[in-house]
């Protein structure tokens, strides 16, 4: 009975929390990196403290926020790896999953990657630098595994893998920022001109034995 009562509980909290990130996200598409804690816990229909009881405190809501956003983009980016096509084509296929995705929800992105200029009176807003970095480390660490299983980089091919998903994940980054807020060139002019970069190396490497071919 205990354990049946402790079930049900959890999964009400579960529920809650739910609930409670979809009003988040709702704010933030509305504030982008704007949104605060107030907005956040009036759109919920609560007070600030219980959001924070749910939380912990701004850096577990945006710890949370950036968790959902980044498995939703991990597993558009596996799908593109995975496609049946060739290298080519899921190099740019995956390149151009990523600035979807950012150029779909600027606003969410903006929330993740830039502080708050003008955050909300009694709001300091969220601490995005000290959370953005790792955020992008998971992708470069993610990245890493893909290359590392699928592509034969010789002998210090885990170290390379490493070196390659990180330098990846900040080009696109880097890149896909920059875009986001000039729009220089269209988004298939972008993700052709960054798998020209990629290509020479990658082009050439072989697939490694056993893995399933990138």
């Amino acid at each position: 009975m205990e354990t049946t009562q402790r079930t049900d509980q959890q999964r009400s909290a579960e529920r809650r929390r739910h609930e409670l990130l979809e009003a988040a996200d709702r704010v933030v598409l509305r504030d982008g990196p704007g949104a605060s804690m107030n907005a956040i816990a009036a759109e919920a229909g609560i007070t600030k403290p219980i959001l924070y009881r749910h939380f912990g405190d701004k850096g577990g809501l945006y710890a949370a926020l950036a968790k959902r956003h980044t498995d939703a983009l991990l597993e558009a980016l596996r799908a593109a790896l995975d496609a049946p096509a060739e290298r080519r084509e899921r190099v740019e296929a995956t390149l151009d999953t990523y600035l979807a995705a950012i150029e779909a929800r600027p606003q969410v992105y903006r929330f993740l990657m830039h502080p708050s200029e003008a955050p909300s009176p009694g709001d300091q807003g969220f601490d995005v630098g000290v959370h953005s970095a790792p955020l992008l480390r998971r992708l470069g660490e993610e990245l890493a595994e893909v290359i590392e299983e699928r592509v034969d980089l010789g002998p210090e091919s885990a170290d390379l893998a490493r070196v390659w998903g990180h330098g990846i994940v900040g080009m696109m980054h880097a890149a896909g920022d920059w875009w986001l807020g000039e729009r220089p060139c269209s988004r298939a002019q972008l993700v052709r001109s960054l798998a020209d970069l990629l290509w020479g190396r990658l082009a050439a490497a072989g697939n490694r034995v056993g893995g399933p071919g990138f």
